[in-house]
């Protein structure tokens, strides 16, 4: 059964009551279009998104006691059999340390929670290159998750984080430029996406300011704006 247009709209603003979650739902990865309009469910969510930009204001900031530096972070891979695709290549990334496009990765695995019960996730990738650090949402090669979710899932661990004491816990300078890219593979679903008439979704990443980026793993990782 199609979802109509009004349906949609209706998931969104019962979402948009905690927009500390609203990248999880469910009618974000949405990949097909409505009975009525014809219309990308997910066009339909970044239009509500684009008249709502002020709704992302509402995601509380947390400030880790402990600070956001994690010193077991050595990119070590402890389970070689592990099935945690997207953490296992954040891990290769580090260790590889300098990636085109973003400079050195200076963490993975961030972690946002200041306490247990806490909603939030973890950072996948921090990337600095002597400008701007970059919050890197990053996708395995296989994943079905829509553009729309990296975006938001990105531009939502932006908001939360207390980007003052992030650049202080690694030594970084207070003009930098914090942003969110999602980071996904060079043929991935994502990337198809962004080829599709999708004009509302590619304005609210201009809005956001959330480029993606897309890497490539054919021999040592290589990332790429297009």
């Amino acid at each position: 059964m199609g979802y109509t247009r009004k349906m949609i709209i209706s998931k969104i603003e019962n979402a948009a009551c905690d927009m500390r979650l609203f990248y999880k739902q469910d009618f974000i990865n949405y990949l097909g279009k409505t009975a009525d309009t014809d219309e990308y469910y997910t066009e339909i969510v970044c239009e509500w998104l684009l008249a709502h930009l002020d709704f992302f204001d509402k995601i509380p900031t947390i400030s880790r006691d402990k600070g956001y530096f994690t010193k077991g972070h050595d990119g070590i891979i402890k389970n070689l059999e592990s099935n945690r695709t997207e953490e296992m290549i954040a891990m290769n990334m580090f260790r590889q340390s300098e990636i085109s496009k973003v400079g050195k990765i200076i963490d993975y695995q961030t972690p946002l929670k200041n306490k247990r019960d806490d909603k939030a996730g973890k950072i996948d990738l921090l990337s600095y290159d002597g400008n701007t650090l970059r919050i890197l949402e990053l996708k395995e090669p296989q994943s079905t998750e829509s553009m729309l979710r990296c975006v938001v899932e990105g531009y939502t661990y932006l908001k939360t984080v207390d980007t003052a004491k992030l650049l202080e816990n690694f030594n970084l300078p207070t003009s930098t430029v914090v942003v969110a890219n999602p980071l996904v593979h060079i043929d991935s679903m994502q990337h198809n996406e962004m080829s599709e008439d999708r004009p509302r979704l590619k304005e609210l990443i201009k809005k956001l300011n959330c480029k993606p980026l897309y890497f490539d793993d054919k021999d040592n990782y290589i990332i790429t704006e297009e």
